[in-house]
């Protein structure tokens, strides 16, 4: 297995471990933590920028939740190029298509290796339960910018997520199958 190392000035030391085949926790925040999502249209614009994201990177994208000031990822590493590519192109793609002045993003991201499978879970959970845990709902499931429901109703969202039945829906259409779909988004 080869693994880069990449040191980036600009986070002061700060050292990235890429081309790991390992899956990456992020999280990246709006300029000076301001609640910059502040409608449903900037939630919305933004899931569908992570969508893209997806497919122009050819990555996996396991859970995410769009928080007022900051959003995480857990994600695997992009095929063709790097995740700061990816990252970048998420960012500036989303500010764009926002037609924002001025910035929106701060310029770093926080990124962490998932080393095993218990590391996975934790970080999943963390992912979905921040809604509540910050009170701006009662049960994940009524966080509409959360992959949460994918998990737990099986609801089919604007984001692909990798899951289990990802992986097995694909594998049964493959064969001549048809997926299986229990909710659509909403």
């Amino acid at each position: 297995m080869v693994v880069r190392r990449i040191v980036s000035r600009m986070t002061g030391g700060l050292k990235r471990f890429h081309e790991s085949g390992q899956s990456h926790f992020l999280t990246f925040s709006c300029y000076q933590r301001d609640r910059k999502f502040a409608s449903p249209y900037i939630y919305n614009l933004f899931v569908e920028c992570l969508e893209r994201m997806r497919l122009r990177f050819e990555m996996r994208i396991y859970g995410y939740v769009v928080m007022p000031e900051h959003v995480h990822l857990l994600v695997s590493e992009p095929a063709p190029e790097t995740l700061a590519d990816a990252m970048h192109f998420l960012k500036l793609s989303f500010t764009k298509r926002l037609r924002h002045t001025g910035s929106f993003w701060q310029k770093r991201y926080y990124d962490r290796n998932i080393r095993d499978a218990a590391e996975f879970d934790e970080k999943l959970g963390y992912i979905h339960l921040n809604p509540v845990k910050r009170g701006l709902v009662k049960e994940p499931e009524e966080w509409k910018w959360s992959s949460f429901r994918h998990y737990s109703l099986r609801e089919v969202g604007r984001v692909e997520i990798e899951s289990e039945w990802t992986a097995h829906d694909r594998e049964t259409l493959a064969s001549g199958g048809s997926a299986r779909l229990f909710l659509g988004p909403g």
